[in-house]
């Protein structure tokens, strides 16, 4: 019997129905696409309503519910899930994808920027969950929240992305402690660098991001495929895991997480910060903004 299959030969995802953020681009939309070809009814959540329109389009308004909103406010998240139970009767699986960072460091980061990290990175999945949750709980479905490798081996020039990715783990794991009980099940997704959109803008905008990937110890310094993310969330969803790790040397590193943090990154980014830092800064000033220029031309998350 195939690891998808129940006991009955039917797919463990076919007819459930799971809710996205951040599902316009990148690993949304990509886990939305595999999600779609398991028989799973998609409410897809984006601020950036082309690609979001495009999409929807693409997989069949039979099986998706796409709606532009914004995870920063609650009400807004709370108008789609009372629309995906209208529409499928309610939700069973949630990925709390949407997420964006920040460039430079923090003497220097613009601080509206890095609110706004904050506000989408992690208030943004708090709302997402929120909103969902009588739904999830009543199925006694599944909650992915997607954190990072960033949670637990912090790099300069990130710190807002670094402290929400921390953050999120921990919402995730007293989450987990408060849903257990009721048959919920709760797990974080911790990625490397992943060729998303986020990965790629920074790539473009700053050489001090690419020279600082560079900087880091193999396999730190590389960028994993997003078909790979993906086959690793879609594998979360149906097994309910308590952890994704992408790739899965991140689960190693997770477990030392104190040694990693210490030692390893710390030893070579003490080498690479005085160099690298200034050159983030300085190109993040002549760029005109601290985070990409599609975050600032999309409002939301």
């Amino acid at each position: 019997m195939s690891r998808t299959q129940r006991p009955d030969g039917n797919d463990r995802l076919t007819g459930k129905v799971a809710l996205i953020t951040g599902a316009a681009r990148g690993i949304g939309a990509e886990t939305a696409r595999a999600l779609a070809a398991r028989g799973v009814r998609l409410v897809l959540t984006d601020v950036d309503e082309p690609p979001l329109t495009a999409l929807a389009a693409e997989l069949g308004e039979e099986q998706v519910l796409a709606t532009v909103a914004d995870v920063t406010d609650l009400a807004s998240m709370e108008a789609v899930a009372a629309a995906a139970v209208e529409r499928f009767g309610g939700i069973d699986l949630v990925l709390a994808n949407a997420g964006i960072a920040s460039y430079g460091s923090v003497a220097e980061v613009d601080p509206a920027t890095f609110k706004r990290v904050l506000d989408i990175n992690v208030l943004g999945v708090f709302h997402t969950v929120r909103a969902a949750l009588p739904s999830v709980t009543e199925r006694q479905g599944y909650i992915l929240v997607v954190s990072s490798l960033a949670a637990f081996t912090p790099a300069p020039g990130l710190a807002a992305y670094n402290a929400s990715k921390a953050g999120v783990e921990h919402f995730a794991n007293a989450l987990r402690l408060e849903l257990g009980w009721q048959g919920v099940g709760v797990g974080t997704a911790h990625m490397s660098w992943i060729d998303t959109p986020l990965v790629q803008d920074a790539k473009a905008d700053l050489s001090a991001f690419g020279k600082m990937l560079a900087a880091m110890p193999y396999p730190l310094s590389k960028t994993t495929d997003v078909d790979s993310c993906v086959a690793a969330f879609v594998k979360a969803l149906e097994r309910r895991s308590r952890h994704a790790y992408v790739p899965g040397w991140v689960g190693a590193i997770a477990q030392g997480r104190n040694i990693a943090a210490s030692r390893l990154v710390q030893k070579v980014m003490d080498r690479e910060t005085p160099r690298l830092l200034p050159l983030m800064d300085d190109e993040v000033r002549r760029l005109g903004r601290s985070t990409s220029a599609r975050n600032t031309s999309v409002s939301g998350g």
